[in-house]
């Protein structure tokens, strides 16, 4: 056998006799009685056993020791009524809910099998859980923006690296400097923020807590040592106070900035920032530590947002205008040649799997399925498709979990199940302690933090699904993994607008109910009225949209559930128009669009190709000319249109427009 299985019916058989034998056990009694412990000379076994251990600690097994008072021996202890899910109260309705999640981010979600793993024991022995997703599954596409070939694997290995807290070494390529360089880095957490994920941790080679974007990571993510653990993760580190940052105040705080927001720009800037600064009489007031970030923010505003100080903020806001305009300007740039794939960075780096539950949980989870089969008969049969499907298990490694599974002993010769592959059915024998095992385990940190991220994703689609709000959901599935500290995992960031936002045209597509709808576009000072019938959600992070027919416009619209002031369905229905299948963006426009060397890197991370110049082409759909200035004006100068020519126009006119209306246009600007 592999030492990884050795070690596996170690800790298996190692919980079964510490609930068998029910008072507490000394380490004498763990190396007579435990399989994989008996032969070890005292030196291996010491180290073994205290391994073995902090891993299922780790795993959130609740094992706990203490000393005798008399003989001064540790004792060890594990009770099964802490080992074991307590009894839930989550209604049919919410867990169905919980399986659509699974299903609307199956093959888009890094986390999904830990998710699998999760709602399979939340599930045993609830009838239902295999029951075809729900109606919502079909109201719902699921994008993250971040998520690529390389994205799992690279989750993966930090999720690994956390856990055993093991020091890691990888390429990056920073903002600041060129690169990829080497960077060391103790992770301690990871989180997604605005729909990209981060490691965050201390940085050997700088000696602080730094933030690193994993899609900037290139190539293999390594283990810097043979240790079996470097560091531990400090007691008062909380990763929330990483999360929710806007760009301009990511790094320490330089200063103050006062920006007016016109029209009725100051309800949607309260809204989507108000946990970051404030409105006073229509300004917002907010920290930075940016001032090119914070003028990023102003100009993306297209004129709703004013800058009235610092100084260096106005100045920036003019830099950019004028440079955005000058680049708008006459004939458009010359592209040099494309720079082919196998130059290009990260090229031929060989995607690694998903994040996997540690195989110990699939074991748990699986003798678990196993003898809540049998009920309170000695032994069942299974199909050994339904095992392969539930616990995706590869066909050809069924009959190792189970042969594994065979080996879990009480000691003295007391096994726990006997299951045998014959055919296409599993056999499964009960042994005479097997019963210990028959309930669900209790969910590892791995599967409580896939729970929060599903909730990040489509927390408010749930609620919606299970006709529930989302922190009562999130309040009772807490309940059962409450005996961890996540201070590795943010608690889900979910508005509370937004969630009922989404219920009410989750709502209205089933019922196939007119929404009258508040909405402010982008660019617009002012909120319009419209009535629209409601198609289909769309959850691209960070944010929710909805794709109907604008009844007021005529005409097929997709609108940004953010930019919602309100939102109420009307008694009418309506009949789905025949052959219409609404999607954003489906009849856009293209623009050729190119970015300096400054931001290349950046852009090829979202689809643009490389060029040889050290510049990269991207060909964007234009939604609207709106979309485009806010997005081009944002790149304050490192972003130019090529075509088409009426959009270069467009955007020069507009830039000059702009400058007049900031009050900026005769501003100094610096060398």
């Amino acid at each position: 056998m592999s030492h990884d299985t050795d070690k596996l019916i170690r800790q298996l058989s190692l919980v079964a006799f510490l609930m068998a034998e029910r008072r507490p056990l000394t380490a004498r009694d763990v190396k007579s009685n435990v399989e994989g412990y008996s032969e070890m000379s005292d030196e291996a076994f010491a180290r073994r056993y205290y391994s073995d251990r902090a891993e299922l600690i780790a795993l959130g097994v609740p094992l706990n020791s203490q000393r005798d008072e008399f003989t001064g021996e540790e004792l060890y202890t594990l009770r099964s009524e802490q080992y074991f899910l307590p009894e839930l109260e989550l209604t049919d309705d919410e867990l169905a809910a919980l399986q659509t999640s699974l299903y609307l981010l199956e093959g888009k979600f890094a986390y999904a099998e830990p998710l699998r793993l999760a709602l399979q024991n939340l599930g045993l022995g609830r009838p239902g859980f295999a029951d075809p997703p729900s109606r919502a599954a079909a109201r719902v596409e699921v994008l993250d923006p971040d998520y690529s070939a390389e994205m799992p694997g690279r989750l993966a290995k930090l999720e690994g690296a956390i856990s055993k807290q093991r020091t890691v070494k990888f390429d990056y390529e920073s903002i600041s400097r060129g690169g990829p360089h080497e960077r060391t880095l103790n992770p301690y957490a990871l989180y997604n923020d605005a729909g990209r994920w981060y490691v965050v941790g201390q940085d050997l080679d700088r000696k602080d807590i730094r933030t690193f974007r994993v899609s900037r990571i290139r190539g293999d993510i390594r283990f810097a040592t043979r240790r079996e653990r470097d560091f531990r993760i400090p007691a008062e580190f909380d990763v929330e106070a990483y999360r929710g940052r806007p760009p301009w105040q990511i790094g320490d705080p330089a200063g103050e900035a006062r920006i007016e927001v016109k029209g009725d720009t100051a309800w949607w800037v309260e809204r989507s920032y108000g946990d970051i600064g404030r409105v006073e009489d229509g300004v917002f007031v907010t920290e930075y530590s940016s001032i090119p970030m914070l003028a990023s923010w102003v100009l993306r505003q297209d004129g709703r947002a004013v800058p009235i100080e610092p100084d260096e903020l106005r100045r920036e806001v003019a830099r950019a205008l004028k440079a955005v305009r000058e680049a708008h300007e006459g004939a458009p740039p010359k592209l040099a040649a494309e720079k082919p794939v196998e130059e290009s960075d990260g090229a031929g780096e060989r995607p690694a799997g998903p994040v996997a539950p540690e195989r110990f949980a699939v074991l748990q989870a699986l003798l678990a399925y196993l003898l809540a089969a049998c009920g309170q008969e000695r032994e069942a049969t299974i199909p050994a498709r339904e095992i392969v499907e539930r616990f995706n298990i590869p066909e050809d490694g069924l009959e190792e979990h189970l042969s594994l599974l065979n080996l879990v002993n009480f000691g003295g010769g007391c096994y726990t199940v006997y299951a045998e592959l014959q055919g296409d059915v599993v056999h499964v024998d009960k042994e005479l302690y097997g019963e210990t095992f028959r309930a669900a385990p209790r969910l590892t940190p791995l599967e409580a933090r896939a729970i929060r991220l599903a909730l990040e994703y489509v927390g408010p689609m749930i609620a919606a699904d299970a006709h529930t709000p989302l922190d009562r959901v999130r309040r009772k599935l807490e309940e059962t993994f409450g005996q961890f500290e996540l201070a590795q995992t943010p608690e889900p960031s979910v508005d509370t607008e937004e969630e009922q936002l989404v219920r009410t045209f989750s709502e209205a597509i089933a019922n196939r109910r007119l929404v009258e709808i508040e909405y402010q576009k982008e660019g617009e000072q002012t909120w319009s009225k419209r009535v629209v019938e409601p198609y289909s959600l769309e959850r691209e992070l960070p944010n929710w949209r909805v794709h109907t027919w604008d009844r007021t416009r005529d005409g097929e619209r997709s609108f940004r559930l953010d930019r919602m002031r309100s939102a109420a369905k009307t008694k009418e229905t309506f009949e789905p128009r025949e052959g219409f299948e609404p999607s954003r963006l489906r009849d856009a426009r293209t623009a050729k669009v190119l970015y300096s060397k400054a931001v290349a890197r950046w852009a090829r991370e979202r689809g643009a190709r490389p060029l040889k110049d050290g510049k990269a082409l991207s060909e964007v759909p234009v939604g609207s000319p709106e979309w485009l200035e806010s997005e081009i004006f944002s790149s304050r100068g490192d972003a130019i249109v090529v075509e088409p020519e009426d959009l270069r126009e467009r955007i020069a006119t507009r830039a000059k427009e702009l400058a007049q209306e900031l009050g900026v246009a005769r501003m100094r600007i610096k060398a």
